[in-house]
């Protein structure tokens, strides 16, 4: 089984870096959403984090 992790095209709020993400692992975005929230509140690395998982995973195929 072959998969790859794509920004998300369908549940897409700022980059579609958390829905795809949660497409990949199964998951509600919501969740990884919130985790990711947390992980910014905590230490403040989690939007430097975004930024550069915005810049390095690839957009879906269009098919």
């Amino acid at each position: 089984m072959n998969r790859r992790l794509y920004k998300s095209a369908e549940s897409r709020m700022i980059s579609g870096v958390c829905g795809g993400i949660a497409e990949y692992f199964s998951l509600d975005p919501t969740l990884i959403r919130l985790g990711w929230v947390v992980f910014c509140a905590l230490g403040g690395s989690g939007i430097l984090a975004y930024i550069i998982a915005a810049i390095i995973i690839p957009e879906p195929p269009a098919y």
